[in-house]
């Protein structure tokens, strides 16, 4: 009986017991991937193209068979669109430059060895990009992080002044050196009245965990909604292209995030990203006015970072969850800057909100940075 259903599932193969699991089918089988390019590739690459697609029997595992076809305009009985968004709420898994070469690989070393290669023994070929899918509301323009970066090695959380005052002057000139004056988003300089928004400059600590220590493995540029694409290719540019952080007691190697590897956790985007409706300050938030603070108040900072109004908050003097860090007034005022008052704070909205969440006047050098707090944690 199992060789029987073996064979009539997996043609060619017999004496391996099956085990049927959960199939998923879509509910329109056709799948449209489109390209929008300028012009239609040259005839020779498109028949290639055609060649190769007409060989493709399946897609996903070996019973789901798939006929393929090259177009070069968009079918009109198309299915719904999926849009690339980092707010989606769906992930699909798609290839990366490098991964033909690792499949490749791992067929070689199949085809020597036989079932003693295993798929854990080769890097993860794990990549998902997010999409809206179909139908869903694009989620509100919140800004956005162009560039993750990774620390060689960590940094004590009580240099967060000093490390992201490096980060900022680092990508300046980087910024100069490359495409020329930066923008004045990156700077804050020349702006007048009220109401206006600049770059954030974040320092990503290790926070949340029962272990966390507060140490910071990477940096991350957040820029404001709607600036200009341009703004933020250049900005980009300049922020990979750093290579170390020198200076006041810090040196310390720099690279772009590598998203083959998921540790540590400080440097994934998800990890700051992650909808939640209860964030609370890895790093203390700067008061925008002197005095006590109440719920006006926190709603008064929520609104000006572009953030939706909480429904509750509490702080203290201390941080809330593991790992945040609780500093000294000398290593959260600069000199010659007026001191502000500080708090830990964790707020709470009524909807889950998206991140990377920062709060309060010094958001813009990585204070009042939040993390996620789970909402039974909250309730506590």
């Amino acid at each position: 009986s199992a060789r029987r259903s073996a064979h009539q599932e997996y043609v060619g193969r017999i004496g391996t017991p099956t085990r049927p699991g959960v199939r998923v089918a879509l509910s329109d089988p056709r799948v449209v991937y489109l390209w929008n390019e300028v012009a239609p590739p040259k005839e020779g690459v498109l028949d290639a193209l055609r060649r190769r697609a007409a060989r493709v029997g399946f897609l996903g595992t070996s019973d789901s068979p798939a006929r393929l076809s090259v177009h070069t305009e968009t079918p009109p009985s198309a299915p719904e669109t999926f849009v690339p968004d980092d707010d989606g709420d769906a992930a699909i898994r798609v290839t990366q430059a490098g991964d033909l070469k690792i499949l490749d690989r791992i067929f070689d070393a199949w085809c020597e060895r036989g079932a003693s290669v295993a798929r854990i023994q080769f890097p993860a070929l794990k990549h998902e990009q997010w999409y809206r899918s179909p139908g869903a509301a694009a989620a509100p323009d919140r800004g956005e992080v162009v560039a993750w970066l990774q620390l060689g090695t960590p940094v004590s959380g009580r240099r967060i002044t000093t490390l992201v005052g490096l980060f900022k002057a680092a990508l300046l000139s980087q910024h100069e050196r490359i495409h020329g004056e930066p923008h004045q988003l990156l700077h804050g300089h020349g702006f007048r009245g009220k109401g206006y928004e600049i770059a954030r400059y974040l320092a990503l600590p290790n926070v949340g965990y029962a272990r966390s220590d507060g140490r910071i493995h990477g940096l991350a540029l957040w820029l404001p909604p709607d600036t200009d694409p341009a703004v933020r290719r250049k900005a980009r540019d300049a922020a990979l292209s750093i290579r170390r952080l020198t200076g006041h007691g810090i040196d310390v190697p720099v690279e772009r995030r590598d998203e083959e590897i998921d540790r540590p956790l400080a440097t994934q985007p998800t990890r700051w990203r992650r909808p939640s409706r209860t964030w609370a300050t890895a790093f203390p938030a700067l008061h925008e006015r002197r005095g006590a603070i109440d719920l006006p108040e926190v709603t008064r900072w929520c609104r000006h970072a572009g953030l939706p109004d909480p429904v509750a908050f509490r702080s203290m003097r201390t941080p809330f969850v593991p790992g945040a860090v609780d500093l000294a007034p000398v290593e959260v005022n600069r000199p010659g800057k007026p001191a502000l008052p500080y708090s830990h704070v964790e707020v709470r909205f009524a909807e889950p909100v998206p991140g990377p969440v920062a709060i309060g006047s010094g958001r813009q050098r990585g204070f009042g940075l939040c993390v996620q707090v789970d909402d039974l944690t909250s309730q506590q």
